[in-house]
């Protein structure tokens, strides 16, 4: 099962009264001269494409990196009472994700707690998250199911996304595929990498909905655009055999190659298939091996491959192996990369 999601992003929720009681928290303070560091991994990073409250002070500092006058900006939110369920989110992802405070799961599951009563759907998620983990709060999945399904209902994408997925797998609710599909539909429709690559498998599979190849395809490619690297995978596969979408082997390597180079295993296993027999590259039998070397150490299996190292020569077995250490330096960095753009 896909992990769960947490919406990185931060939008306005409807303004609701304060609870009285706020959980404790150190006074923020902005100590002279302190280097204020950007975001710097995918769960922390604020989407580009993520609207923010016009004028709103503590949204407008979490997305420059500017952690402590975020959170001393989000308190005055929630202390005036004024539409204070971001706030709270805010506050509770600073302290999950130890953005200029210390790590602290415990006073973000109550913030979050705090922000899901007043309605905010990413505190709800993001609860929920914590739930499924016991990190913070005690683990609880039927109450994480709760929790996204009441994101569903207000239409949050994660919520509807994490509610398939939960029954898919029918451990805390009645498994059920075709509301698992609704739900990744909806998820997909709004845009959600996730949700496409569920929604379009779904549609190639006929798992809980009319089987349609073509449409399931095109999510897929969707999902590859934002950098999904199973998806990616799985769309270069479409790609080579023409299923779904115009048969395209030089485009299917390309897409292989940028997913290999993200430490999709799938991916590096087919690059170093098209490099063995030439299928939409030039046939290159040392480059074939290397990426089957670095694979078969992160765990595939493929004899066909195996019998072409048995063929090279000791020479050529050195050049694979150097070409193998290089790609596992590449990858580290390329898995940061922005997400690949679309394959014609």
């Amino acid at each position: 099962m896909r992990r769960l999601l947490f919406a990185t992003f931060l939008v306005a929720a409807p303004a609701l009264a304060a609870p009285p009681d706020l959980p404790a928290i150190e006074p923020p303070f902005t100590p002279p001269d302190l280097p204020m560091f950007p975001l710097s991994s995918p769960d922390a990073a604020a989407s580009p494409e993520a609207p923010v409250p016009e004028g709103d002070l503590a949204f407008g500092a979490f997305q420059r990196g500017e952690y402590f006058l975020a959170m001393n900006e989000a308190l005055k939110r929630v202390a005036a009472k004024e539409d204070p369920g971001p706030a709270m989110t805010l506050i509770g992802f600073i302290y999950e994700n130890g953005l200029g405070f210390p790590t602290d799961f415990a006073k973000a599951a109550e913030w979050y707690a705090l922000g899901a009563k007043e309605d905010d759907t990413n505190s709800m998620v993001a609860l929920g998250l914590l739930k499924l983990e016991g990190n913070g709060t005690p683990k609880d999945k039927k109450g994480a199911a709760d929790l996204f399904k009441r994101a569903a209902d207000k239409g949050d994408p994660i919520g509807h996304y994490n509610t398939g997925l939960l029954l898919l797998e029918g451990d805390v609710v009645l498994p059920d595929h075709v509301k698992a599909a609704g739900h990744f539909k909806i998820a997909a429709e709004a845009g959600n990498p996730d949700a496409e690559y569920a929604w379009g498998s779904a549609l190639r599979s006929g798992s809980g909905v009319k089987e349609d190849k073509a449409l399931g395809t095109e999510f897929l490619s969707r999902a590859a655009a934002q950098g999904h690297l199973d998806a990616m995978a799985e769309y270069a596969v479409a790609m080579f055999n023409g299923t779904g979408v115009a048969k395209n082997e030089e485009g299917a390597f390309k897409l292989f190659q940028r997913a290999a180079l993200r430490g999709h295993v799938g991916a590096m296993n087919r690059l170093a298939r098209c490099y063995a027999v030439g299928r939409g590259v030039e046939a290159d039998s040392v480059l074939a091996a290397a990426w089957h070397m670095r694979s078969r150490k992160l765990g595939a299996v493929d004899p066909f491959l195996d019998d072409l190292l048995n063929g090279l020569t000791d020479e050529e077995l050195k050049k694979a192996e150097a070409r193998a250490a290089e790609f596992a330096k590449t990858g580290e960095s390329a898995a940061l990369d922005a997400p690949a753009a679309k394959v014609q």
